[in-house]
């Protein structure tokens, strides 16, 4: 918008068409060549970082401002109160839609659950008055933008970054800091347990001497200067109304399809934290196409972790309106950021997420979400229901889902961390007692008579996770499909399940109740027939979880991510890409492995995954787990370089059930037990010169050559997820070392 203020400005002058330069800022030197450009709004940000000066007043409350638009933009807002209190007819009020004015602050305990009309805190209009307010500010937006956007409430919420006092909204409320303003005293003090994180008592009220104070004050400036800092970081990226609205627009038509946490058709952009806004815009920022969307979505990021590192304590409080329990937007908030963190570029994001990991089962446990009782099948309106019954049950509905969809995707981000850093889970997967998330139609259903429709046409199933988990581990020789309904996401926190417990697998010892690699390969198997078997997943969908299921076969033939790390160490190549501390075992012999079983099942998985990779469609070519299940299988492939197998014949038809299990997962005996003849897979896996005998009309791989292939691919991925920028440098290195 104040681009186009600019514009509108006065006609140029000889003297600026020439060039020269007259016009000089009094605090940086620099020099314009018009005085509108003197003023504008980069100026007037440059002024006020110099000199702290805030010489724009409001006219109406005598609020000061350090730029110009930001004046402009709080005027409207008096502008919008003067209209509403006019009383306009009802025909120009819109329909109810997202509005921020009642949004909750950062401090968001004083939310309340409403049903019927809301109240704003900072206000005392009606909600009807806030809806027209809203519209005819809205008008003057889309009059400055020359068209509407797609989530009017954006434009408040940039104001709301944007405004002078930015710094006091977004730092962390004085109350939730753990130190009082003055010494308590010790006979006063309560040592019983804290109904709620907001009773609890200072600890610094013990301290004897007056050091309490000063240690108050510092950390006060500590956090001030923080907080300060990153709300500066985020001004200063030129963050616009547009840029939040088109961030926010692409987390829901991008990320959500392959993530499916949130209700869409339901979202209300006021009954959001600002965190929860901040980390789903930031997600969006990474589908947009400008260089600098990146660092603007980053700078969003870091002020949403400010603010749940330092408010989390008042944001678990916080009840939406149809929610079963308290901080589900904390866990969805958490849960977004650390999606964000873990394939960020940016190393130390990286770290800040892992570090973060295990908070989110943690508050799920105290809010008590694992309690929380499903939705239940009796209140379930009928077809003939009044519609407004049919849209209250439908919202309580998509709350309980969405609630349980966030913690169990945090099963699936723990899964995936875990793989990826070579270290263990931060929960016991196995023993999940949620049950299974509904269909994938009734989630994306974009009315409440449609959601009716999916809901009458199907019987849940309410089956826990942790009977599903011991379904995949029968007794020996029981050996069967599940007989489950699973969605798409379902089966993906299955896939993290087994992949948590081969995590936990250790190559020289089994941990006390840790299912062996063999009991694993065969509860994969049992996995895949489900796939096969299961015709109501889209080919995405069905891709994408076969993505995930090689990934974590082939992590049952070696820990992926601890050889890329040996490689690594072995060619002194440094890498970023992995923490932890797992190694392989210390006789470990590259050139004797590849010529292996495990290393010839291992080849067969990272085929099929590079294979799966380049047909998923551009629009699902982003899934979370894609970047960590591609550099496994380029794992695999330096691995076969470097040994001197570059080539290979691989069957013309793969029989997956061969490929994962050996006569020993079957339990058939002794290894030199074997029938005389079997499958094109199994004579691969199981012959030496299997690896270099192509059957006829087999596949000729080049793994050199497919190494460079996929190196294209990383370049591709990091557009959406920075890590793959760092695996695309160690990948170019390890090119470098195969020639």
């Amino acid at each position: 918008m104040a681009s186009l203020e600019i514009m509108a400005g006065p006609p140029v002058s000889s003297a600026s068409s020439a060039g020269v330069k007259k016009l000089v800022c009094r605090v940086c030197q620099k020099a314009f060549t018009k005085a509108e450009h003197l003023r504008t709004p980069s100026a007037d940000r440059k002024y006020a970082l110099d000199t702290g000066s805030k010489p724009y007043v409001c006219k109406e409350c005598r609020r000061p401002f350090a730029r110009q638009d930001a004046l402009t933009r709080h005027e409207k807002l008096h502008l919008r109160d003067m209209n509403a209190k006019q009383g306009p007819s009802p025909q120009s009020v819109p329909p109810p839609s997202a509005s921020l004015d009642s949004m909750t602050s950062w401090d968001a305990s004083s939310a309340s659950p409403t049903t019927g009309p809301a109240s704003t805190s900072a206000t005392s209009r009606s909600w009807d008055e806030q809806q027209v307010a809203q519209h005819q500010d809205m008008h003057n937006v889309a009059a400055d933008l020359d068209f509407a956007l797609i989530w009017p409430d954006s434009e408040n919420l940039f104001q709301t970054l944007m405004s002078s006092d930015s710094t006091d909204q977004w730092q962390m409320p004085l109350g939730t800091l753990p130190f009082p303003p003055v010494v308590q005293d010790v006979n006063g003090m309560n040592f019983g347990s804290p109904k709620s994180f907001d009773d609890r008592s200072s600890s610094v009220g013990t301290i004897p001497s007056g050091g309490g104070h000063q240690a108050v004050r510092d950390v006060t400036e500590m956090i001030t200067s923080s907080s300060s800092s990153v709300t500066a970081a985020v001004k200063a990226t030129s963050i616009t109304s547009v840029f939040l609205d088109e961030c926010l627009h692409m987390f829901f038509v991008r990320f959500i399809p392959t993530f499916p946490i949130l209700h869409r058709a339901t979202f209300v952009f006021r009954e959001c934290t600002h965190a929860l806004l901040l980390n789903a815009i930031a997600i969006g920022s990474l589908y947009l196409g400008p260089s600098d969307s990146v660092a603007k979505g980053e700078a969003l990021w870091r002020l949403a972790h400010t603010a749940v590192a330092t408010s989390w304590q008042s944001l678990i409080t916080h009840n939406g309106p149809y929610d079963a329990c308290k901080g589900v937007q904390l866990m969805i908030t958490a849960l977004l950021g650390q999606i964000y963190g873990a394939l960020s570029k940016n190393r130390a994001v990286r770290t800040t997420s892992q570090v973060f990991r295990p908070l989110g089962f943690f508050w799920a446990r105290h809010c008590g979400m694992y309690d929380s009782e499903p939705y239940s099948m009796e209140n379930l309106p009928s077809a003939e229901a009044p519609q407004a019954e049919k849209e209250h049950q439908w919202r309580i509905w998509a709350a309980r889902e969405i609630q349980q969809r966030a913690l169990l995707a945090y099963y699936v981000l723990d899964g995936l961390v875990a793989q990826m850093s070579g270290d263990g889970a931060s929960a016991r997967h196995v023993s999940n007692p949620l049950s299974l998330p509904s269909s994938e139609g009734a989630f994306d259903a974009n009315t409440a008579d449609e959601w009716l429709a999916h809901m009458h046409s199907q019987q849940p199933d309410q089956s826990s996770f942790r009977v599903v988990f011991r379904s995949l581990f029968p007794p020996v020789g029981n050996f069967r499909a599940l007989d489950y309904q699973f969605s798409a996401f379902a089966l993906r926190v299955v896939l993290e399940g087994l992949q948590s417990l081969i995590s936990d697998c250790d190559e020289h010892d089994l941990a006390v109740g840790v299912p062996g690699r063999s009991d694993v390969r065969r509860a994969l198997a049992q996995v895949h027939e489900t796939i096969s078997m299961s015709i109501h997943f889209s080919s995405s969908e069905r891709l994408e979880i076969l993505l995930r299921w090689h990934t974590v076969c082939l992590d049952t033939m070696i820990n992926s991510t601890v050889l890329s790390r040996h490689v690594c160490s072995r060619y002194n190549i440094p890498q970023h890409v992995s923490g932890g501390c797992r190694t392989v075992r210390p006789d470990f012999d590259l050139l004797k492995w590849v010529n292996t079983e495990d290393a010839r099942r291992a080849v067969l998985h990272a085929v099929a995954i590079q294979d799966i990779v380049e047909q998923l469609p551009r629009g699902r070519a982003h899934v979370v787990h894609m970047p960590s299940s591609l550099f496994a299988a380029a794992t695999v492939y330096v691995v076969f370089s470097l040994a001197g197998v570059a080539t290979v014949n691989l069957p013309r038809t793969i029989v997956w059930q061969d490929a994962l299990l050996s006569h020993s997962d079957l339990n058939l005996g002794h290894d030199d037990i074997r029938p005389p003849s079997g499958s094109e897979t199994r004579r691969f896996v199981e012959t030496e010169q299997g690896i270099s005998q192509a059957p006829i009309g087999g596949t000729v791989r080049n793994l050199l050559y497919e190494l460079n292939s996929m190196q294209k691919l990383f370049r591709c991925l990091s557009s959406q997820w920075g890590i793959a920028h760092d695996m695309e440098n160690i990948i170019a290195q390890w090119i470098q070392l195969c020639h």
